[in-house]
C-alpha cells in the first residue's frame, strides 16, 4: 500500500486496515513457522504497511493536538 493510498482513507478505514494487517501478519508468521509460506518477502512488506499506517495515524493526532493549541 502505497502512503498516497493511506493518506486519504479517513480515521476508521484506517484502524480497520491496521487491524487486518496485523492480522495477516500473525497468519504469516504462523505459516512461516509451520513451512508452508512461499513467498517470505510478504512479511516484510506486511510490516512496513503497518507502520505507514501507524505514521500516518500519530501524524494525524499530533496534528489534532496542535489544531487546538
Amino acid at each position: 500500500m502505497k502512503p498516497a493510498e493511506i493518506r486519504e482513507l479517513s480515521a476508521e478505514d484506517l484502524a480497520a486496515k491496521l487491524k487486518d494487517a496485523r492480522a495477516e501478519l500473525f497468519n504469516l508468521r504462523f505459516q512461516m513457522a509451520t513451512s508452508q509460506l512461499d513467498n517470505t518477502a510478504r512479511v516484510k512488506q506486511v510490516k512496513k504497511d503497518i507502520a505507514r499506517i501507524q505514521t500516518e495515524m500519530r501524524a494525524r493526532e499530533i496534528a489534532a493536538n496542535g489544531a487546538l493549541k
